[in-house]
């Protein structure tokens, strides 16, 4: 089967990454281990996801395709699942990850890294200034005027922040923030978990010529956890939409930004003439808005993602730096913000679409989502009622295909915890039973697994209907513990404050390795900023 899908060696792919053309470099193995060491500029793709994933990353069938794993194997597999599903131009890594190193060429440690590796750049560049813990807790103590504002998501914000702070996510800075900010003279702290949306948020702010200073709180939240002060749970300050007067400001504010990068405006014509070309060149269409305005309303065909995350995670959304990238609101402000950030990560090609542009029809709620194979996909189902009185009579064993953290957040009781992507190899360590039901949080992954874990197990197999999140809606039970554990849980990178051993040595770590990649990228030399 190998033999069926061409090789690139190291130097090829490096000398092609090196270059403008389009290039999709997928790294298939599960998240914590492509976070132990991967190429700088592939986006993780896991083959336990990976049919979910990859028709958004790499929307064009006919784009290159390159596949990386340890050893081939994961790799093949995924070639066979795009050349299924009419992916034509696929290669693998010939020797894998360790082919790379071998030949030289670096590898980099943890997730979303060119995102944070620019981060530290702009710090580097712009001399983006910087408070520490114990001088920002001093002057909160002293009463000097100051507003601290989390950059973060709000589910961040509010899992752990800084007491006092206000969450107002990257993208929403130059639009709400001097709702917050009682005068000029009010010393302005960006914050977030690390550095990297702290220094960005900070740098927004100060581009945007807010006439407050503004500083990045030097390491975020495990900076102050570090400094022997106190964390936050809980906290639910939102900043509040825009008054007209902010929201003028914002608005000239982030034209101002978007004219000195040259980002273009482009009308429906332009976006039209892109849509009809997207066979040829990748197009992604991106609202920045929050998830709660993009549900209430979206132009048809633009996905969420949200402008701050877009900045944080850019590798998550975008595979290839040479594709087009069109992004949308409502009023220009969030979108030129953060097209003028892609552009100085390097994308060559970001517009933004005028938010006066005709929209058409508008759609609701979520973005369809396409998932290879999932219409052929077909399971016995049962609903939550009936599996609940399955495992009252016992002789029945519960699969649970999440991720090994939501797992541990609450999963059916009695339930085992297998990475799907090794359900060949890790069916033998669930107890023998003549019947499985297999879940999912939404049955998504679990409907693509059930004929791989009939094929692994021999027995009768399956699908919770409507996943794990039907059984938690019918008000049945979730547990924590105890933990039956199929697979490794190196399916995801643990954040220091999630880990329950070495937390501030985690801490101590991760801030270092952030601190270390500017020289780290440097020597690779795949990956050029804009600053």
């Amino acid at each position: 089967m190998s033999a069926n899908f061409p090789r690139i060696d190291a130097a090829t792919l490096h000398a092609t990454l090196s270059g403008d053309t389009e290039i999709a470099l997928l790294d298939v193995r599960e998240e914590g281990v492509f976070a132990s060491a991967h190429i700088l500029t592939a986006s993780n793709t896991p083959i336990s996801r990976f049919e979910r994933i990859v028709p958004a990353l790499v929307p064009r069938r006919a784009t290159p395709i390159v596949l990386v794993d340890d050893d081939e194997t994961l790799a093949t597999r995924a070639a066979g699942l795009l050349r299924a599903h009419g992916y034509d131009d696929v290669s693998i890594l010939h020797g894998g990850v360790p082919a790379w190193k071998s030949a030289g060429f670096e590898l980099f440690a943890g997730v979303y890294v060119p995102s944070k590796a620019f981060a530290e750049f702009v710090e580097v560049e712009y001399a983006t200034p910087h408070i520490d813990a114990h001088e920002l807790q001093a002057r909160r103590a002293a009463g000097e005027d100051i507003v601290l504002l989390d950059s973060r998501p709000y589910d961040e914000y509010n899992w752990i922040t800084i007491p006092g702070a206000i969450d107002c996510p990257g993208a929403e800075l130059v639009l709400c923030a001097r709702e917050v900010i009682p005068s000029d003279e009010t010393l302005v702290v960006v914050n977030c978990g690390g550095r990297t949306r702290s220094i960005i948020g900070a740098q927004i702010l100060i581009d945007a010529s807010l006439p407050n200073r503004v500083v990045s709180l030097k390491d975020g939240t495990q900076g102050w956890h570090l400094a022997g002060l106190d964390v936050a749970r809980g906290q639910d300050q939102i900043a509040p939409k825009p008054s007209p007067k902010t929201h003028d400001w914002a608005r000239h504010a982030a034209e101002a930004l978007a004219t000195r990068l040259n980002v273009p405006t482009i009308g429906a014509a332009t976006l039209a003439r892109f849509e009809t070309e997207r066979d040829d060149t990748t197009l992604y269409r991106f609202d920045v808005r929050g998830t709660d305005e993009y549900r209430h309303g979206h132009r048809p065909g633009f996905l969420s993602a949200p402008g701050g995350q877009l900045v944080q995670a850019t590798d998550t959304y975008i595979a290839m730096r040479a594709a087009r990238i069109v992004l949308a609101d409502s009023d220009g402000v969030r979108a030129r913000s953060t097209a003028a950030w892609l552009a100085r990560l390097g994308f060559p090609n970001v517009y933004v679409l005028d938010e006066n542009a005709p929209a058409g029809r508008v759609e609701t709620g979520a973005a369809p989502e396409i998932v290879l194979g999932l219409d052929g996909a077909s399971a016995e189902t049962v609903t939550a009622a009936e599996l609940s009185a399955l495992l009252a009579q016992g002789d029945i064993i519960v699969v649970d295909l999440a991720t090994s953290r939501q797992y541990r957040a609450g999963h059916i009781p009695g339930a085992w915890f297998s990475v799907r992507g090794r359900l060949a190899t890790d069916a033998s360590k669930l107890p023998v039973a003549p019947l499985y039901v297999v879940t999912s949080p939404d049955e998504v992954i679990a409907r693509l697994a059930v004929a791989e874990l009939a094929q692994a197990t021999g027995a009768v197999v399956k699908l919770l209907a409507g996943g794990t999140d039907a059984w938690s809606t019918a008000g049945l039970p979730l547990e924590t513990t105890p933990e039956n554990l199929a697979s490794r849980t190196d399916d995801v990178l643990l954040k220091s404050f999630e880990r329950r051993e070495d937390r501030e040595a985690a801490m101590r770590e991760y801030l270092q390795w952030e601190l270390d990649l500017v020289e780290q990228v440097r020597r690779d030399g795949t990956l050029q900023f804009r600053l």
